[in-house]
């Protein structure tokens, strides 16, 4: 299953603001993204979240395909509440009020993956 790391430019200092912003946030309950039709084409298996300094890095590991991922995240009202709390620690702004805009900036602080080595899980 693959993993995905999305990047945020935050003000220096704001760890510990960040950090409350997701102290009450909840996974969803259902975990299966689907397409326009309701068809499941994917999960979101988990997620991480990483701060030093100026750089927050979310790390989601998924099956299916990344873009369906990020639609789906869009769309979750956690995630659009998360995001709003956010904006006033970003260094940079993220465009993430509408899906169209939340999948553009999700593509766009997409990480390079270079490599994911995983154990035999059978």
């Amino acid at each position: 299953m693959p993993f995905a790391a999305i990047t945020y430019d935050i003000k220096p200092g704001c760890e510990d603001q960040i950090a409350d912003v997701f102290s009450d946030f909840k996974r969803v309950r259902n975990p299966a993204v689907r397409d326009a039709s309701g068809a499941e084409v994917g999960r979101v298996l988990g997620t991480a979240l990483f701060i030093q300094d100026d750089t927050m890095v979310r790390f989601i590991e998924y099956q299916g395909e990344l873009e369906d991922v990020a639609r789906f995240m869009a769309a979750q009202p956690g995630v659009r509440e998360i995001e709003r709390k956010l904006k006033p620690y970003l260094a940079s702004p993220r465009d993430t009020d509408t899906v169209e805009g939340f999948v553009a900036t999700f593509q766009k602080s997409t990480m390079r993956c270079i490599s994911q080595l995983f154990k035999d899980r059978t």
